[in-house]
Order: structure tokens, then sequence, then C-alpha cells
């Protein structure tokens, strides 16, 4: 994987290397906080270092992706230079309150895993396979640790104050003299301070301690005083702040080694070593899906040769007028065409325009006679709500060319997580580009429908989909507000997000509406629709909403098992990287072509039986999977994952629906337009008078 290909930073001798620090997250909820926010860490001096003009705590500028991830970057204190080995550094001695030390235990409890960033990597945990012949990195350290007491059981919490940093390095290509990072891990300990010289250093970097505990002694004199005589304590007084504190020291050490083994192009690639090992099961998926939308292609081949190449073969079964159609002249086993009756039948015409009788027909044909071909002039008739239908397709396609550009990108190595936040900031870019195909789409299908009033459909466009993404996100970043975490999006954030969407987004729609509108002409249908609509069988609204939901679990079966990955390492293991874009990108593409043939199967199913209602049950047939993803969500919740609290829980289920929603919105426009194309071909072949 060649991921960092731009520009390579080589370093000299004793060149200062800034260290950054970050956030700190967990696999147990979506709650971020910066570093520097914790109250039990060192704060920034300000001292600016050789490796920066800002001094310590300056925030480093930030793309639009990295600020909606939750990240805080800002400069460090810690002195690192190219080359030069530190045994053990000092770093600060901070005090902490009760507060802060029950708000530590809680982060510790909940597994919170810090980022610090040396040189575009982030500080990596080393792992090793069993057989003990590769390593892989997972990003971030521990917080802290929890342990028992051998005494009483109890649960005890332990931070982390040491930091040993081994900087893996080797020659820069081309650059005599100069050096260039290929690995950055960090080894966190958690020493005592009673084991620390008068320098604040351990007596021993390597030795073993048993670990600076989160522990205040209650104060015995308030407690006794409040309940005197009593030897229980609640546990909500023994944590309540009396002005006592826990001194904490902070110190780290730095160890270059030279490793010739690793590429600086190739760096990144053992934050993906521990995924080698699913890649067997990402071919079986592959597979899997292949073989679904095989058999799902023979049936679709099936009912192509049915109708345009059998039933409409060549120009058709001939002229369908008022429920008349001509069909073929039926031959018999002898290679005889039938006799004809001697009297005039019901009104149906051999391809020479005779009369032929009731029993010249199989009953395959009658039955061919009395379905799709007799809907040919409804088929095309204006959907209810069609006002609604347009906007929806054409944010569809937004999302369908955000998204095909994503994976391209991703499949292309453009977008790869050194590019930090790239992948987040380059979607939003490409979904406001791609505002002028929402406009032209939905306006030319809103004109195809008869509409009149193309600026109000322009409106409706540019603000429904994206004005209920936009409104969910505001109320829930007020609740993440509350929360005080990096996950909660400045006010400045917020204001640019609807500067792009109502000052960018809002006339790229309006353009492609016009174009859309008054530079195309309609789409044309092949058949006129009667003055009269067609009566149709009675049916439940139910029974079509059921008929879809169970369309939608055979592109589900399809993606099923490439979102075991996606929501592990989204969800899960926030501590690797997801990067296998090569599988989901087939998959993906697997997956369109599936819904394609879902659909049309559906489709032809409902016309067959006389029902032209098929404009509405398509968008819902082709997104219906998205039903059985939100379901899976909350499958994953309840068996998988290990979230605690209310606003963590509400984040969880807020983003899986809005992900969902997304998700139907483009594949229901995939089968809206693959029903439509499917619809145009066969009548096309039905000549009408």
């Amino acid at each position: 994987m060649c991921f960092e290909g731009y520009s390579i930073k080589s370093y000299r001798d004793e060149e200062s290397i800034p260290l950054l620090v970050n956030k700190i997250f967990s696999d147990n909820t979506p709650l971020q906080y910066a570093y520097y926010d914790l109250p039990f860490v060192c704060p920034p001096t300000g001292k600016k270092t050789p490796s920066s003009p800002f001094g310590s705590g300056h925030s480093i500028s930030l793309n639009l992706g990295e600020v909606l991830r939750g990240d805080r970057i800002k400069t460090s204190d810690f002195e690192i230079s190219m080359g030069k080995d530190v045994e053990c550094q000092h770093l600060c001695d901070r005090e902490i309150t009760r507060n802060d030390v029950k708000w530590a235990k809680e982060l510790i409890s909940n597994s919170y895993v810090t980022e610090w960033i040396l040189d575009n990597l982030p500080g990596a945990t080393r792992f090793v396979t069993v057989d003990r012949s590769q390593r892989y990195y997972a990003s971030g350290f521990k917080l802290g640790y929890q342990d028992f007491s051998p005494v009483d059981g109890k649960r005890k919490y332990f931070l982390n104050n040491h930091f040993t940093f081994v900087i893996r390095w080797r020659d820069a290509p081309g650059k005599a003299g100069g050096k260039v990072i290929v690995g950055f891990e960090v080894y966190p300990k958690s020493i005592p301070a009673t084991s620390r010289l008068e320098s604040g250093c351990p007596k021993e970097v390597q030795g073993e301690y048993e670990g600076l505990e989160l522990h205040l002694a209650p104060n015995n004199t308030r407690l006794a005083e409040k309940y005197p005589g009593s030897s229980y304590l609640p546990e909500e007084d023994l944590d309540v702040d009396d002005g006592a504190t826990l001194s904490i020291p902070y110190t780290y050490s730095v160890y270059f080694r030279k490793d010739n083994s690793i590429e600086w192009s190739n760096r990144w690639d053992l934050y993906f070593n521990s995924q080698n090992d699913s890649s067997y099961a990402h071919w079986l998926a592959l597979v899997n899906a292949v073989i679904i939308a095989g058999i799902l292609g023979v049936t679709v081949v099936v009912i192509w040769s049915r109708t345009v190449q059998g039933d409409v073969k060549g120009r058709g079964d001939g002229v369908a007028e008022e429920g008349k159609v001509k069909l073929r002249s039926r031959k018999s086993k002898s290679g005889l065409k039938s006799p004809r009756s001697e009297k005039p039948s019901n009104g149906l015409l051999d391809q020479n325009g005779d009369r032929e009788g009731e029993d010249s027909f199989s009953d395959e044909e009658l039955d061919d006679v009395s379905g799709w071909k007799l809907l040919h002039g409804d088929v095309f008739r204006t959907p209810m709500f069609s006002g609604l239908l347009a906007p929806l397709v054409g944010s569809g396609m937004q999302l369908l060319f955000m998204t095909t550009g994503l994976l391209a990108l991703s499949c292309l190595g453009v977008l790869n997580p050194s590019f930090r936040g790239g992948f987040v900031s380059v979607g939003i870019g490409l979904f406001v580009f791609a505002g002028l195909f929402s406009g032209y789409y939905s306006a030319r299908i809103y004109k195809s429908f008869g509409g009149q009033n193309w600026r109000k459909n322009m409106m409706i466009t540019a603000l429904l989909f994206p004005g209920l993404l936009f409104s969910q996100v505001f109320v829930l970043n007020l609740f993440v507000w509350a929360q005080a975490s990096s996950t909660a999006l400045p006010f400045g954030t917020l204001v640019g997000l609807a500067a792009l969407w109502l000052l960018i987004q809002l006339p790229l729609v309006y353009v492609g509406s016009w174009f859309g509108y008054v530079r195309a002409k309609p789409w044309e249908h092949p058949t006129r629709t009667n003055a009269i609509a067609r009566q149709i069988p009675r049916r439940s609204w139910s029974l079509g909403f059921m008929r879809a939901l169970a369309a939608g679990l055979v592109p589900f079966a399809v993606l099923f098992v490439e979102l075991l990955f996606v929501f592990r390492n989204l969800l899960q293991d926030k501590s690797g990287h997801y990067y296998v874009f090569g599988y989901l990108s087939v998959i993906s593409v697997v997956l369109l072509i599936t819904i394609s043939e879902m659909t049309i199967i559906t489709t032809y199913s409902q016309l067959c039986a006389e029902n032209h209602h098929w404009w509405w049950q398509s968008f819902l047939t082709g997104g219906s999977s998205a039903f059985w993803i939100f379901m899976y969500c909350i499958w994953y919740y309840f068996m998988k994952l290990n979230v605690h609290g209310f606003m963590s829980s509400l984040l969880f289920f807020s983003y899986s629906f809005l992900g969902c929603a997304v998700y139907g919105l483009l594949t229901g426009t995939v089968g809206f337009l693959t029903a439509y194309a499917f619809i145009r071909r066969i009548y096309s072949s039905v000549k009408v008078d």
C-alpha cells in the first residue's frame, strides 16, 4: 500500500520532531474528549520548541473532516530530537481533586485510549501474532487500567503516567544524511510517586511497579461528623470534593531504533496487518454476493426473454388497444397453425389481422394477454405525491455520485488514513458539488410527471434531505455539547456547514434544475396514458410494504458479511483502520446489480397482477434493505457492543438511523431508475394505436 507519496519529511540528526496531542476515544462510547481538556494531564506551558514557531497548546489547523471526526490536535511540551535517546525526562507534576479522580476512573472503566501524533503517524500499541512471525499496530494507547484488590476484592484504577517512545527510522531515499520515520510506538506505564527520584524520574525506568492508583483516602473527620457512630459510608459521599488533592508525576523516555525492514511508503501497512487474516472471509463475502446476483440474473434473463424477446419479439405481439392485443398465431405440435374459429372471437387478432378463436390460445398466452400488456394505458400515469418522489430521486442521485467518487478515490489510494479527515472532507465536497445532478434529475423527472412549478420543486430538492440531515446533526450536537465532548461540532463549523448548504449547494441545485426543466426535454413515454384510470384489484397498502421488505432481504444477504467488518472497525475496534475498499467497491457494484435485478422481478410480478402503481413500490423495494440493516444495528447494539449511558445509546441509534436513511435513499433511487428503464423497454416493444 503506497499511501504517502506526496512529500517525504526527512530529519537531520538532533533536529527537533514535534509531537502532537489529539484526543481520547473509546470503543464503548462515541463520546470523545480533547486531550488537553482532561484535568488530570499536564497542561500546556506555552513554551516554544525548535520544531514549531508556536508555543505548546497551539491548535493545529484542521480540515473539515478532522473537525467532524472529533480531532483537536495541539502542540505539546514533549522534546524529541532525531537520533537522540532520552532515558528519562520529567514533564510535570499534576495536582488533581476528588472530582478529577472520579472522572479519570470513569474514563478508565470505559477503556479510553489516547491518541498522539508524530510525523503524521498515530502513536501505536504494538502487538505480535501468536507464532511471533508478524507484528502489527493498533492506533493509540491505554489511558490506564483496572485491577482488583487482593484484600477486599474491590476494583482499583491505575493511571499511566510514564511514556516510552520507540521511534523507528531509516535513511531517507535519495537524501544524504536525512532520516525518515517509519514507526511510532508508545509503551505506557503506571509508576507511583513514591518510587521516584527528586528529579521526578522513576528509580528504574524499566523496573516493575505496583502502579499509581487513583485513590484519595476519605475525609474521616467530615464523614464522622455527618454519620456519627455509623460504619456505613455511602459511595457518593466518599467522592465529595473536600479540597484534598492527588499529585501525579508525568515523565517520558525516547529511544530511536533503525529499521530497514519497513519502507517509508509502506509504513502504514503495520496498522492493517491485523486485517490480513480476514481476507479469506472477504473473498467468501464476494463469492456469496456473486452467487446471489447470478441466481437473480438468471431469473431476470427468463423474464426478459419472456417479454422483450419472446412475447413481444420484433415489433411485439402487435397492436394493443383498449385491452385488445395482437398475438402471434400458434402452431400445433405437428407444425401446423391452429384452426380458426368459424365465428368472430373476443377481439384478439393474429399477426395477419385475422380473428382467431379463443380455443387457438394456450392458457399461458391468455394469462399474458390479461397481464402486464393490458396496463399500457396506465403504467406511465403520474403517481401520487409525485412532487415528493422527484426530489427524493434527485437526492438519491446526489448520494450515488458522492459514494461512487469516494469509493473510486479510496481504491486509487488518494483517500487513505494518512490523509486525516480526507474521506469526510472530500465526501462533503462531492455531495455539495453533486447538487448539480440532484437538481437536474429532480427537475427532469418532475417535468416528465407534468409538473409546472419547477422552482418549487427545486427548493424542495435543495432543502428537504439536506435540511433533515442538518437538523438532526444540530439537535444531536446540543446533547453532545452538554457533555463537553470534542465530538460536538464548534459553532463556527455549524455555520460553515450551513453556508456550504445554502450558499453553494442551493445555487448548484438551481442551475441543475434549470437545465433539467428548461433546456432538457421530458422523458417521453412509449405508450399513451388513458383518460380514465384502469381499476385495479383492491389490495391493502401493507401488502405492498411487506412485499418490499421481503425483497430487501436479498440485497441485505449480499451485504451482510462485509457489514461485519465495517461495524467491527467503526464500532468495536476504533484503534484499527478499515481500508479494504477494493472488496467494498466490488461488493457495492454487486449490491447495486442485485437491487436492480430484484426490482425488475418484483415490478414485473406487480404488473402481471395488473397493478400499475409501480413508481413508489419500486423506490421502496430498492431501499428496503435499509430496514434490515437498521434491524442489524439494533441486534449488534445488544449482542456485540458494550455501550454505556443514555447519551452513547442515543448517538448510536441516531447515527445508525441516519446512515440507513442515506443508504435507503441511494438504493431506492437505483431501484426506481431500474424499474423505469425496464418498463420503458418492454412497453416500447408494444405498438399502440
